[in-house]
Order: structure tokens, then C-alpha cells, then sequence
């Protein structure tokens, strides 16, 4: 018998899987949305910006990490919530954690963008 699940074929259900993660997370996630509509601005902006290519990856890349760490904070949570509602010193700590890595993403977001245009602003 042949495996279903390889190549192209595994490819495409891993696509499919991945997209549907997306739809989730924009569906369910409201911080993911707003995290979505706040970066979405400034990756556009950068095509419009005078900066060097490799400014414009680490700015749109440091972008994207904020938006890949949101979704991993959010599949946490979706996971601690599926064990229960109840309170529990770890889930609360594992919630924490990961909202702290979010938090960690963002300000190494506005450091890259500072770090970036503050020689063409001074």
C-alpha cells in the first residue's frame, strides 16, 4: 500500500493545515488581528522607504516575528484552555510566559525599527 502523506502531497495537506491555522487565529484571536492590521501598515511602508535591502528584511522580518510568537502564544492558550477553564498556578504561568515573549518580539520590533532610522532622524 502506498503512504498518502508523502511528497507533494504531504506538502499540500501541511499548506492546507497551515492555512486553516491562520483562519483560526484571525477568527478567534483577537490579538492576532490587531497585531495583523498594526504591522501590516509599516511592511507596506518599507517598500516605500529609502533603506538598503537588508534594512528592509530586518525591518519587515522583525515585523513577521511579532505576528509568528503571537501565534504561538495563542496555540498555548488554546491549548492550556482545552485542559480547563479552571485556575491553576502553571496555566496562569504558561499564559504569562508566553504573552512575555509577545511582549519581548515587540520591543525588539520598535528597537530594530529606532535602531534603524535614528542615525536619519539625529
Amino acid at each position: 500500500m502506498k503512504n498518502e502523506s508523502t511528497g507533494l502531497t504531504r506538502i499540500a495537506k501541511a499548506a492546507g493545515f497551515s492555512l486553516k491555522g491562520l483562519s483560526a487565529a484571525w477568527k478567534h484571536e483577537a490579538a492576532f488581528r490587531q497585531e495583523v492590521i498594526g504591522v501590516l501598515p509599516f511592511i507596506i511602508l518599507t517598500f516605500f522607504l529609502d533603506v538598503t535591502s537588508i534594512e528592509r528584511i530586518l525591518l519587515v522580518g522583525v515585523l513577521g516575528l511579532v505576528i509568528i510568537v503571537e501565534l504561538l502564544n495563542s496555540a498555548v492558550e488554546c491549548a492550556i484552555d482545552r485542559i480547563g477553564h479552571e485556575f491553576h498556578v502553571l496555566s496562569g504561568r504558561a499564559k504569562d510566559i508566553g504573552s512575555a515573549a509577545v511582549l519581548l518580539t515587540i520591543i525588539l520590533a520598535v528597537f530594530t525599527w529606532v535602531s534603524v532610522f535614528w542615525p536619519r532622524w539625529f
